[in-house]
């Protein structure tokens, strides 16, 4: 990676953002010796411009940036810095500096089980329930959809008390169909972002009148 430090006379900006909840945590900058010692140690280290002097975040707090991952933008000049925080990144105690919560959405797990999923197509370890269905194919794992779906449907209806626990199996079922067909759930969020679209239906209408809808 190819880092411009001569803009800012030895010192480019490094922004910190949670790899997992993917929020931006804080803003500081590094020198050449910042950036080698964080990739070294691990632990996200910066320049301080009013010490002068490296410094690395938790080395008193004991709330250290834990490296994942480092990226350059297109001009080489700007540091985005993918880290696990172990505690509150702010000096005044709040998740970011921007005092947010640093809190994971709970929908981005739906990516994690999606992989997770792909994962066991994949490797098809024995003993596996998700290998089981991939194993018995897609009108089984179908089946299985039609199933959960009709006790989503009864559990609805019936004013029991269990109906988000009927629906995380009729979502994992459907995950795994998808993944049985080549796709993903993403594929699915992306199809509802089209028809979120004001002119979709009008786009729709087009494409039909022209033939090109199949």
């Amino acid at each position: 990676m190819k880092i411009n430090f001569e803009k800012m006379n030895g010192l480019v900006p490094a922004i910190i953002q949670d790899a997992t909840t993917r929020k931006v945590l804080m803003l500081g900058f590094m020198n050449e010796e910042a950036y080698r010692t964080t990739i070294e140690t691990r632990h996200v280290t910066f320049w301080s411009r009013t010490r002068q002097t490296l410094w690395t975040k938790g080395e008193t707090s004991g709330n250290y940036l834990n490296l994942v991952d480092m990226k350059i933008d297109c001009d080489n000049d700007t540091l985005l810095v993918q880290a696990i925080p172990d505690g509150p990144t702010c000096h005044t105690g709040t998740d970011t500096c921007w005092g947010e919560d640093n809190d994971a959405n709970p929908v981005l797990f739906l990516t994690e089980l999606q992989d997770f999923i792909n994962k066991r197509h994949e490797e098809m370890p024995e003993g596996s329930y998700t290998t089981k269905l991939f194993r018995d194919g897609v009108n089984r794992i179908a089946q299985k959809v039609g199933e959960e779906a009709l006790e989503t449907v009864i559990e609805a209806t019936s004013g029991g008390d269990k109906l988000t626990y009927e629906a995380s199996d009729l979502l994992y079922h459907l995950i795994v169909l998808l993944t049985a067909k080549g796709l993903r759930i993403e594929d699915v969020v992306s199809e509802l972002q089209q028809r979120h679209d004001p002119n979709w239906d009008k786009k729709r209408r087009e494409a039909k009148a022209n033939g090109t809808m199949k």
